[in-house]
């Protein structure tokens, strides 16, 4: 079978040859793996026979102005077109350091909004144009990629602001939930109309963080569920499932979204107390679970056999389930460690 094949059956609920396994390493992680006699130019997924994932993604910010602050051999500073300045570090596995917004109130919200119209030149084309036919030869499993929501809005608006706002100015919240979610529907929507159509919707949506969620659940139904119900009705508008990456404690959501016809949840964070075989037991059978790994034993090869032997078999029962970390592959996990962890995935996750 081949990636769309192992795919499809997983959101059909039915077993394949075996589990779908994927994952994202940290830019360090390649680095490292690389030193390690991985050549260059090769996609680690072909050298380590995992599935392929493509992403369609669309640009529905306020495009200001795009620059280099600093630059350094260790890190950049830049300010994005969100209005955002950034340091990230070029060789260690880390999330950038947010050093200023733009955007900070309901007026410089404004503003930005007003620069946030549908337009052809927000979609990549030639990209499209470039890689897509190959995708499809090889059957890769096509993802279309929103950008909206309460993670979406921390990532151009102060996390702090953020958080205030949503007791003290939940109208402006909702405002910012809405527009970004409704200009990211209409410009995929120009790309499916184009030819391009993918096989999920997939978006971004961090709501919570160790064992507990950033906001009530009174909360999300106010101001951010009504989007996330209108990117599930679009998706399954088109013939496809909509999934939900959440990272953090959000199991108070997931009967909410189960409910709302969501089709898949990723990462299902075990280190801030997600619990993927209680969620397999309760909802597997509408639920397809997207990682529930703990990234934080990947670099000790005996405790993550321990844990993979104990986790895996239960979430392949009756399909539904793919295989990754519940984060980003860190730079501790060797090329050789990386290897024996999607081996492992491979014995463990087959139907045969």
């Amino acid at each position: 079978m081949n990636s769309h094949e192992r795919f499809s059956r997983m959101f059909a609920h039915k077993e394949a040859d075996r589990i779908p396994i994927i994952d994202d390493p940290w830019g360090a992680t390649i680095e490292r793996w690389k030193s390690e006699g991985m050549p260059d130019g090769v996609d680690f997924r072909d050298f380590f026979d995992l599935d392929h994932v493509a992403g369609i993604g669309i640009d529905n910010g306020p495009q200001y102005p795009v620059a280099v602050l600093e630059e350094t051999g260790e890190y950049i500073i830049r300010r994005d077109s969100w209005g955002v300045t950034t340091k990230n570090w070029k060789h260690a596995a880390s999330v950038p350091q947010y050093l200023d917004f733009t955007i900070r109130d309901p007026d410089s919200w404004r503003d930005a909004k007003d620069r946030m119209a549908p337009a052809d030149n927000r979609i990549n084309w030639e990209h499209l144009k470039r890689n897509y036919p190959s995708w499809r030869e090889k059957g890769t499993w096509i993802l279309g990629h929103p950008w909206f929501g309460f993670d979406a809005t921390h990532a151009f608006v102060d996390m702090t602001d953020l958080l205030m706002a949503l007791h003290e100015q939940p109208d402006w919240c909702k405002e910012m939930f809405d527009h970004a979610c409704d200009l990211s529907l209409e410009l995929l929507g120009r790309v499916w109309d184009a030819g391009y159509t993918f096989d999920c919707l997939f978006w971004w949506d961090d709501m919570g963080y160790k064992h507990n969620p950033f906001f009530s659940l009174k909360t999300y139904r106010s101001l951010l569920k009504p989007s996330h119900q209108r990117a599930i009705d679009w998706a399954h508008a088109h013939g496809i499932p909509a999934e939900l990456h959440s990272c953090g404690f959000v199991r108070q959501f997931v009967p909410e979204l189960v409910d709302m016809g969501l089709d898949a949840l990723n990462p299902i964070e075990v280190k801030a107390g997600m619990d993927s075989t209680e969620l397999k037991s309760n909802f597997g059978d509408q639920l397809v679970l997207h990682g529930g790994i703990n990234a934080v034993l990947w670099g000790d090869l005996p405790a993550i056999e321990q844990e993979m032997t104990r986790v895996v078999p239960l979430l392949k029962q009756n399909g539904g389930y793919i295989f990754s970390s519940d984060h980003s592959v860190p730079s501790s996990v060797s090329l050789e460690g990386f290897r024996f962890i999607t081996d492992l995935a491979k014995r463990l996750g087959s139907y045969s």
